[in-house]
């Protein structure tokens, strides 16, 4: 499950929320300013070194473009900005794209090394998927229920945002300052999209306006004791600091006159918004009631699934592995001595209470222990599993109150590669019962080790590519890498105890029928009910989860198909390479090769490996 991040317009080739490059001077955004062509064909060096000097002087740009990348990796070049989110912004990115795939065109691949031919063909494709979307730029919801402005603002600020010194608590009040104005060009993009015909479904207002005006609850909003999210933070970080208590004291009343002058009548703003629109949305839940919806679908199974794989072809792979893993999961019942159906024994792992912590503090905090010791136990582990490992720590929390009711199940966020962040696996405990004790071992093995930590911090830290290479977009990769994790923890030994197979089974079952409904929302027409219905019947997962994990797939259409699809993938490409090298195969050094290139769309992936089992087989 991928990190939640606010949504950017610009085109770039870095498109994930956690990017790196080398160090700048301050002061260094310009939004507005396009580099002019270059001529790479600079005197006295080779043609790697132009290749690699290109991508570092690109990398770099883009960085410079976008202060919430830069916070995101540590660093503080423009520390008190947001990103510039206006068509004019996006115009340019367009215009910087164009500018260097023509560029591409001067370099002699035939002095390239195949590390380097990759990287320039993965730059290449990653600026062409980019330059595709932007014929869809406003079919892309700029708020939706489940990750937008809104709830952007407080949780950059609270796990992003580090207060190091005076320096940075007068950057978070910069930022808070300037919310207004971010939150003005949020609502012009609304209104582009007003003019369309383009807008979420009505429910999905109901819950971004609760999920605003949670935002602006509590001191020094209203007359509350208990004080805002946003608030707290600030004072608490504040509070921290080595400081006279003088500078301490003017440094909050400044932040609390920017939370009273500027975010709260943004938010205000917003949410009149949110309640407008409310009125226009059309009727219907899926993409197909939007202008030119199914081209849009079609763009974006093409984007997520990173193949040429239909709506109707990605349907019928759903039905198909709900039906073995119904298969799968009939002898787990069986041999836990269950009598009755399937849907039987679905009720009882839904509802009897051994399989939940306490809907309490106290059960939340067991869930986190648990889920910390079980990645502890895992990584114990790697060792003969794995020869890269992963140098960042990882920890685990709990989704803040504020945007637990609309954020997923659980998801991860990545380290900074400087070092001054771990990365985070976020566990959502506003309802326990959507927890259950017998998923937790493979959500742990997904979100954290050997799933999204294993796989993003060591693309963060890979040494010889090129830093953009670390950070392309392809969630088939990524969350197929997730989802692969889950099942290699059985081939490692894990899930000893039947239930806790079936949670990983379920789990898997929960992706197989993911392919199912987000298809038959978006191009089905199947309506969000209908949808629930068919993970209620499917799943043993509870009402409410299946609620919200439709509601999710319909703020983002297609993202929901990459998993299972990158999972398949990876799963043929080592049942290939295990049946062709016999005794030559390693996990190790199969997962080394999937690992050390980054994120690939799986195309490139499967050439990798075909490449490496023909070098393998070649090998003494």
């Amino acid at each position: 499950m991928r990190t939640t991040t606010f949504r950017l317009a610009p085109i770039t080739v870095v498109v994930t929320a956690l990017m790196a490059c080398s160090p700048a001077p301050e002061s260094t955004q310009h939004p507005t300013e396009i580099p002019p062509k270059v001529d790479t064909k600079v005197a006295n060096l080779t043609e790697s070194e132009r290749l690699s000097a290109f991508f570092e002087r690109t990398f770099e740009e883009d960085l410079k473009r976008s202060p919430l990348f830069q916070s995101y990796l540590g660093k503080k070049w423009d520390y008190g900005e947001w990103d510039d989110i206006s068509d004019e912004y996006a115009d340019q990115s367009v215009a910087l794209a164009k500018n260097r795939l023509e560029l591409l065109d001067s370099f002699d691949t035939s002095l390239l090394s195949d590390s380097e031919k990759l990287s320039l063909q993965l730059y290449q494709v990653g600026i062409e998927r980019e330059l595709a979307n932007d014929e869809f730029r406003h079919h892309t919801y700029i708020v939706d229920q489940f990750r937008a402005a809104h709830t952007m603002v407080p949780s950059f600020l609270i796990n992003i945002h580090r207060v190091s010194n005076k320096e940075d608590a007068k950057a978070y009040i910069s930022r808070l300052d300037k919310v207004d104005a971010m939150f003005d060009q949020v609502i012009e993009q609304m209104k582009i999209r007003e003019e369309l015909g383009v807008f979420p479904p009505a429910w999905a207002y109901d819950q971004m306006i609760e999920a605003a005006n949670n935002v602006i609850s509590g001191a020094p909003f209203d007359t509350s004791d208990e004080a805002s999210s946003i608030w707290q933070d600030f004072q608490e970080k504040v509070n921290a600091l080595d400081i006279p208590d003088s500078e301490k004291q003017t440094l909050l009343g400044e932040a609390k006159a920017a939370l009273i002058t500027s975010v709260q009548p943004a938010y205000r703003e917003l949410i009149a918004e949110f309640e407008h629109q409310k009125t226009l949305t059309p009727e219907g839940d899926g993409v197909w009631r939007l202008p030119d919806g199914d081209k849009w679908y079609k763009n974006r199974l093409a984007w997520f699934t990173t193949t040429d794989l239909t709506a109707e072809e990605i349907h019928q792979i759903g039905l198909d592995n709900v039906k073995r893993i119904h298969k799968a999961m009939e002898k787990i019942k069986d041999k836990v001595g269950f009598e009755g159906s399937l849907q039987e024994f679905f009720d009882f792992m839904r509802n009897d209470e051994q399989f939940y912590f306490p809907n309490t503090d106290e059960g939340r905090q067991q869930y986190l222990d648990k889920a910390k010791q079980v990645i502890d136990e895992m990584r114990a582990a790697l060792p003969d599993y794995f020869g890269l490992m992963p140098e960042a720590p990882i920890v685990v929390k709990r989704v803040e109150p504020f945007r637990e009711q609309s954020a997923g199940k659980a998801f991860y966020q990545s380290p900074a590669q400087d070092g001054s962040r771990p990365g985070v696996y976020y566990a959502n405990l506003h309802d326990m019962k959507a927890m259950p004790k017998y998923q937790l071992p493979a959500l742990a093995y997904h979100e954290g080790i050997p799933g999204h930590h294993m796989q993003r911090a060591i693309a963060q830290e890979l040494e010889g590519i090129p830093q953009f290479q670390k950070y392309l977009s392809a969630t088939a990769y990524t969350e197929g890498w997730g989802l692969y994790a889950e099942e290699l923890a059985k081939d490692m030994g894990f899930y000893k105890d039947p239930y806790d197979d079936f949670g990983r089974l379920a789990m898997e079952l929960w992706r197989a029928c993911r392919l199912v409904v987000d298809t038959g929302i978006h191009a089905k027409k199947w309506s969000r009910e209908e949808a629930i219905d068919y993970l209620v019947k499917n799943t043993p997962n509870p009402t409410y989860d299946s609620e919200k994990a439709i509601e999710r797939y319909i703020a983002m259409p297609g993202q929901a198909t990459a998993y299972m699809i990158g999972k398949l993938k990876i799963l043929e490409l080592r049942d290939k390479a295990q049946k062709e090298l016999g005794d030559k195969f390693t996990y190790a050094s199969f997962h080394d090769e999937v690992l050390k290139h980054g994120p690939l769309p799986l195309s490139v992936l499967e050439d990798n490996i075909n490449s490496w089992i023909t070098a393998t087989k070649q090998s003494n």
